[in-house]
């Protein structure tokens, strides 16, 4: 019987400016996301995001805090595709950890590659053209739930906004 596979995610925010560490996917230029991955059998959710965002981004976690957490974020992979031949999508949890490390902390090359390159945004700026279709509502709830930002559709390019809510 298929599954979802348990899976964490890190925003990784500077705290003084609230920018956000976002992260292209390599040989997929346009699809930005934060580092993540699975949680290994026997492994605890602050652990694997310990290990994904060292494995990913090369950052140790001395060099940032976990300030919030969410959790029961889900999709399906479209089109039936089960991965690794058991899991049919991912439930994920979202840590907010404020960053304090230094640009040089950052290193994509510090193990297997998974990243071309990276940037520092503001919330509301997330490029959300290259998130896949069946993962657009769980960032459309991981924005709305962490930084108030609700994302739209725009009608004629059918690329999708932020929008910060009104005062």
């Amino acid at each position: 019987m298929a599954t979802y596979r348990p899976n964490v995610a890190a925003i990784l925010r500077k705290p003084k400016s609230g920018k956000i560490l976002i992260a292209e996917r390599m040989g997929n230029p346009g699809s930005w996301q934060f580092p993540q991955g699975g949680v290994d059998k026997g492994e605890d959710l602050i652990a694997a995001l310990y290990r994904e965002v060292e494995e990913e981004t090369g950052v140790p976690s001395d060099k940032y805090s976990i300030v919030a957490a969410r959790t029961d974020y889900r999709y399906k992979f479209p089109n039936g595709h089960l991965k690794k031949k058991q899991f049919c999508g991912q439930v994920q949890t979202y840590f907010l950890c404020d960053y304090y490390g230094k640009k040089h902390d950052i290193r994509l090359d510090a193990h297997v590659r998974e990243f071309s390159q990276y940037k520092w945004i503001r919330p509301e700026d997330f490029p959300f053209e290259g998130v896949p279709k069946f993962k657009r509502p769980v960032f459309k709830r991981v924005f709305k739930d962490f930084f108030g930002v609700k994302l739209t559709l725009k009608r004629k390019a059918g690329s999708m906004v932020a929008a910060a809510p009104k005062a």
